[in-house]
């Protein structure tokens, strides 16, 4: 039987177009099945500011619950010691260096006391970049940013950059006017008793409800833990109360850090001395290129913030579960820098009274060097948690070293989309990790901050860590320090004379890594004058 030429084309259009159908429909399925992402940042939260990363003092139930149905991160490291440069390796992949965005914006001015030039970072977010947020949302997710932007003021904003919504409409790095209403932030109204923590995750969830039948990427990206310290009243009371039941810390309240670029760097013992000296009373910028670092998580405004923070976590995954979304979101939690146990000093001239010491130093990093604002462990290794429901393990514990640029490849795996090798190019992803694997073949991490730092007064830096060793390279003097963090977390014994060999080899990395991605270097300071640096005594 033979049919007619037309009956045949009507036929062959009837399938090609159920075939189309099918196909979009197959399509629309798929996108509707990919795992909605939650990412909570965090701003300035010190690696043991969690109860499950070891404080007894702030309490944190919700992060804790995360790590027992996730993985818990114990060498997790923000790709700088302060946040925008951090937070554009989290949205782009790369290395600040490779970006040209190394250190906050707008960042700190040069003074005659520096003999380098602080290298100019890069203003924004390069347009060039295709983000994490603008890959999610070309695959179909609804994006959208609540809380700190920092990567460039409009037209440079979020909404440039893959997100669909933004809250607030404001761009800088701190909250405008504080955690406590009114915020005078665009888009975000608070009544008398509003907390700001608590404002933006009332809009969170309410992108969580507008978007529960389509994928989304929720950027929770917090203010808080940054100062101004600020903590809700209710729980600032309650931190009062608790630390009045408890004994003093054992050890004094702060101790001294000199500069490790010196030609000759002050040692342990003469800066235990010095301390008690009246010439390096109080706090500011100190004789003799030292400053105070907090030993003791005993800020009770602080805990007030952090518990606020933490019990923004617990909303969210509370409104996932009322949705029934918990079974197929990740959920990624971070920090972009360690805590802040350093005052910040961007303002040499700046006294910190002895009765507002709250309001500079945030917290203790111990066991952990450092702070924010250094390349010591204090600074840069953060707490780190992702849950990967249906996949990942939990109750895991991972030691394997990672860094802020691995997320991009990371999210992307897990959403069961391609890779952007091109765009995350210093990215590794650690779904393998996730799933149980020990390790992932990576050579080394390193950071690069041409800048000085407002926190700890610090030079311009750099580091490498491969394996259990860690080097810093110091870029006034060329001078480098080693540590072997296997057995000495607290990098207290430089190595660098001991290991020579060792020292050499992470150098030569370092310097090898700088070249290929184009790291820009310090220039020498025309106008250096060290007689100007802002060291006194103060009178009591």
């Amino acid at each position: 039987m033979t049919f007619p030429r037309c009956c045949w084309m009507k036929a062959t259009t009837a399938v090609l177009s159920a075939l189309a159908f099918l196909t979009f429909v197959s399509s629309v399925h798929a996108e509707n099945d990919r795992p909605n992402v939650v990412f909570f940042l965090v701003d300035d939260l010190g690696w043991r500011d969690v109860g499950c990363f070891g404080s007894t003092f702030y309490e944190t139930p919700n992060i804790d619950r995360l790590a027992n149905e996730g993985t818990r991160f114990t060498q997790a490291y923000a790709a700088c010691h302060v946040c925008s440069p951090t937070r554009a390796s989290i949205l782009t992949g790369k290395y600040p260096a490779r970006l040209h965005l190394t250190d906050w914006l707008f960042g700190r001015r040069d003074f005659p006391f520096q003999s380098l030039e602080t290298v100019k970072t890069i203003q924004s977010l390069p347009d060039t970049e295709v983000t994490l947020a603008a890959a999610l949302k070309s695959s179909g997710y609804s994006t959208a940013i609540f809380g700190k932007w920092h990567l460039g003021d409009e037209p440079n904003g979020p909404r440039k950059h893959g997100f669909d919504v933004q809250v607030p409409k404001w761009n800088k790095g701190w909250p405008k006017a504080g955690y406590h209403a009114p915020f005078q932030l665009a888009g975000l109204p608070g009544s008398k008793g509003d907390y700001l923590t608590d404002r933006l995750t009332d809009e969170a969830l309410k992108f969580i409800e507008q978007n529960k039948n389509r994928p989304f990427f929720l950027y929770l990206s917090h203010f808080a833990v940054h100062d101004p310290i600020q903590g809700r009243s209710d729980l600032v009371e309650k931190y009062r109360k608790k630390l009045a039941t408890i004994s003093p810390a054992d050890g004094p309240d702060f101790i001294l850090e000199g500069n490790p670029d010196d030609h000759d760097p002050l040692s342990q013992e003469q800066l235990a001395t010095l301390i008690k000296k009246p010439s390096h009373r109080g706090h500011h910028v100190l004789p003799q290129r030292t400053v105070k670092i907090k030993q003791h998580q005993d800020n009770i405004q602080f805990a007030a913030m952090v518990e606020s923070m933490d019990e923004s976590l617990g909303r969210v995954l509370a409104k996932l579960e009322v949705l029934k979304l918990q079974d197929n979101t990740i959920v990624i939690f971070f920090s972009d820098n360690g805590g802040m146990s350093a005052a910040n000093f961007g303002n040499p001239n700046r006294v910190v009274p002895d009765n507002r010491l709250d309001a500079a130093y945030s917290t203790s990093n111990l066991p952990l060097r450092g702070a924010k604002g250094w390349l010591y462990e204090g600074g840069i290794r953060v707490p780190m948690i992702v849950k990967w429901p249906g996949h990942g393990k939990r109750s895991a514990v991972c030691d394997e070293p990672v860094i802020s640029t691995d997320f991009y490849p990371t999210i992307l795996e897990m959403a069961g989309l391609p890779a952007r090798p091109d765009q995350h190019i210093d990215g590794v992803s650690l779904a393998p990790l996730l799933k149980g694997q020990s390790d992932i073949q990576r050579e080394a991490i390193y950071w690069h901050f041409p800048h000085y730092s407002n926190h700890g007064m610090q030079p311009p830096s750099g580091a490498v860590r491969a394996g259990d060793y860690k080097l810093i390279e110091h870029y006034e003097n060329d001078t480098v320090q080693l540590f072997n963090l296997n057995n000495d977390l607290g990098e207290q014994t430089d190595l660098a004379s001991s290991e020579s060999a060792k020292a050499d080899a992470l150098r030569s990395m370092l310097h090898k890594w700088r070249s290929e991605v184009g790291a820009n270097k310090n220039r020498p300071n025309p106008d250096y004058d060290p007689g100007k640096y802002p060291s006194r005594s103060v009178p009591r």
